[in-house]
């Protein structure tokens, strides 16, 4: 037997016909499958206690070593069965490897689902005896259902940017192709098998062999509730926007507070810098800044009891401070590369640099709405400029803070005053400094421009942060 392969996994989940397709597997010359030997439960099998003489404790303490037992001792081509709430230790360790084959079973989660609920109220898993069979329906229960869903697709996501990551592939098998003796022979090819089988496996039986309407008691019930899914994903906000690291040197630290503001681009740092100055009696040039990944470790050793938190800015409000501070602004801080690119390619009506003559709220607007068509476009992908993360998404953001931790507190810029005072007492400041509004210094204030247009062009380009921040209309909240 010559394979590509050291090692095979079976991807699957209860009820989608894995059991027979073991059966199948290990009616082939020189491969085995070991059951479930990673179900946290038992090892292999309801009734065994090793495999391959690892007991069920041994893999408690160090499931790869089963891993690699199945891998080297197995004579031939050794594998086993794996769902998604098996031992995670291992899951990794499998999906890094070339050298073990992935083969992907699946089965429509409905029919899944209620092979499951008949299972469960019958007691029968499986059936080799059709005069042992028990008969039995399913009570659809849609939030059960919802949750059975949710686990399947999250983690058949996982496995497929797994392999796309990695430049593997797998052997795809349907439920509904396990009664096909060519596809299965497909897969003994695949794995390397020489001879092919000239039958199925003939033990395991069908056990509900009946169409849906005969086994679920309020089939009415579940039509409806299926009907209410959205199962082309149709509600998603896309998302094209690359992920984001963690912004670590933009982070600051008070001078003696333990606090540690993880500032979201675009927002209000003046006001919060300011601040956490006065919390500690200082000059903001006192704040600690430019941290790196080991000086932020050294900081939160030595600031036991410490507290993060970052600020919400209502993505209008946002955009349009980028757009003041970021475009319209000359000097330090200011994308003037970006605006003269604006201006050629993406006709933005402003000079490459200053504010003309005669600039007003009107032409203020104008330039403003320009600059949202291009942000909308650039977010989705589609311009040469990079996506710069003062105007990227509040929401990829703060999954950029994900890998070095994140905030404590995650607050909302017209909630400053109340609940800075309330951080600061977390770490011993029973007497915090109110913080006070910094004036920002723009052409043009959003309030002399703010229109309904306006308020929809940028709830469509941040949908995303709006539902998942629970934002309003910026309108109402300047009122």
């Amino acid at each position: 037997m010559m394979s590509n392969f050291d090692y095979f996994v079976v991807f699957a989940e209860m009820r989608t016909g894995s059991n027979f397709l073991e059966a199948n597997l290990n009616a082939f010359e020189g491969v085995t499958c070991h059951g479930e030997a990673f179900n946290p439960h038992f090892i292999g099998y309801p009734n065994k206690d090793t495999i391959l003489d690892v007991t069920q404790g041994e893999r408690e303490q160090d499931p790869l070593r089963l891993l690699a037992t199945i891998r080297d001792k197995t004579d031939g081509l050794g594998g086993f069965r794996y769902f998604h709430d098996h031992d995670p230790r291992v899951l990794q360790a499998m999906l890094d490897d070339p050298r073990c084959a992935k083969i992907v079973l699946t089965r429509n989660p409905a029919e899944s689902y209620v092979s499951w609920k008949i299972a469960q109220s019958t007691g029968q898993w499986k059936l080799t005896n059709m005069k042992r069979r028990k008969g039995g329906t399913a009570q659809f229960s849609d939030q059960e259902f919802e949750v059975h869903l949710a686990a399947l697709q999250e983690f058949q996501v996982r496995l497929l940017n797994a392999l796309q990551v990695s430049g593997q592939t797998a052997f795809y098998i349907d439920y509904e192709d396990l009664q096909n003796l060519d596809v299965i022979n497909g897969l003994g090819r695949w794995l390397g098998v020489a001879a092919p089988l000239t039958e199925l496996d003939g033990k395991l039986k069908k056990q509900n062999p009946e169409p849906l309407s005969a086994k679920v008691e309020n089939f009415e019930d579940m039509g409806k509730a299926l009907s209410g899914l959205d199962r082309f994903n149709l509600t998603r906000t896309p998302n094209f926007e690359p992920r984001r690291g963690g912004g670590v040197p933009g982070y600051v630290a008070a001078a003696k507070a333990r606090l540690l503001y993880m500032p979201i681009p675009g927002g209000p740092d003046e006001d919060v810098t300011a601040w956490m100055a006065a919390l500690d009696g200082v000059e903001t040039d006192a704040l600690q800044s430019g941290f790196s990944q080991k000086t932020l470790r050294q900081w939160r050793a030595a600031n036991t009891g410490f507290r993060s938190f970052t600020v919400l800015r209502h993505p209008l409000e946002r955009a349009h401070s980028t757009f003041c501070r970021r475009i319209l602004a000359d000097g330090p801080g200011a994308f003037s590369r970006i605006r003269k690119t604006l201006c050629q390619v993406y006709d933005l009506p402003l000079p490459k640099s200053g504010l003309p003559e005669g600039y007003d709220a009107a032409a203020h607007r104008a330039a403003f709405m320009a600059f949202l068509d291009f942000v909308q476009i650039n977010i989705l992908g589609q311009t040469s400029i990079r996506i710069d993360p003062n105007w990227a998404s509040q929401s990829e953001v703060l999954k950029g803070f994900a890998p070095v931790a994140q905030p404590d507190f995650v607050i909302r810029e017209d909630e400053l005053t109340h609940m800075l005072p309330l951080i600061a007492a977390n770490v011993g400041y029973a007497e915090a400094p109110v913080p006070t509004a910094i004036v920002a210094d723009l052409p043009v204030g959003l309030e002399q421009i703010y229109d309904a247009d306006i308020e929809a062009k940028a709830a469509q380009i941040y949908q995303r942060d709006y539902m998942q921040f629970g934002f309003g209309a910026w309108g109402d909240q300047a009122a």
